[in-house]
C-alpha cells in the first residue's frame, strides 16, 4: 500500500506574515531615502524651464523681432502673436508648445525690461508663493 501525502493548498498564516514583515522592512529602508526627491525634481524642472526652454524661446523671439515681449504681453507672446505695442512684425511662432506653467501649477513670472537684468527677469514662485526664499530665478 502506498500512502500519498496531499500538498497543502494556498499559503499558511506564518508564510503570509513573513512576507508582510519583509515588505515592511524593505519599505522602512527605502522610503526615507526617496522622501524629498519629488521636490528636488520639481526644482530641477523649473530651473531647466527658466534657463533652457523658455530662455531659448525668448531668444528666438528676440532674434526674429529685435526685442523681447513686453511685460504686459508676457510669455503668451511666445504662443500667439501679440496685438498690443510693440507689435512684432516678424513673429515666426509659436516659440513654445504650451503655456509655461511651473511644476507647482503656477504660471512663470516674466518682466521685460527686468528689474535684476537689463533684458528680462523670469522666475517661478516655487512651492511657497508667499516667500521669496524658494523662488527659482534667472538672475541668481
Amino acid at each position: 500500500m502506498r500512502y500519498y501525502c496531499k500538498a497543502p493548498n494556498g499559503f499558511t498564516l506564518v508564510e503570509i506574515l513573513l512576507v508582510v514583515v519583509i515588505i515592511g522592512s524593505l519599505s522602512a529602508m527605502i522610503i526615507p531615502r526617496l522622501t524629498g526627491r519629488s521636490e528636488q525634481a520639481k526644482i530641477a524642472a523649473a530651473k531647466a524651464d527658466i534657463n533652457s526652454m523658455i530662455a531659448t524661446a525668448l531668444k528666438l523671439y528676440e532674434l526674429d523681432n529685435g526685442f523681447f515681449p513686453s511685460t504686459s504681453q508676457g510669455l503668451k507672446a511666445l504662443l500667439q502673436k501679440p496685438s498690443t505695442n510693440p507689435v512684432p512684425q516678424n513673429w515666426n511662432g509659436p516659440y513654445i508648445e504650451r503655456e509655461p506653467i511651473d511644476p507647482w501649477g503656477n504660471p512663470y513670472q516674466y518682466a521685460s525690461p527686468g528689474r535684476y537684468r537689463p533684458d528680462y527677469d523670469l522666475f517661478s514662485d516655487g512651492k511657497n508663493k508667499n516667500t521669496e526664499e524658494d523662488n527659482i530665478t534667472n538672475w541668481k
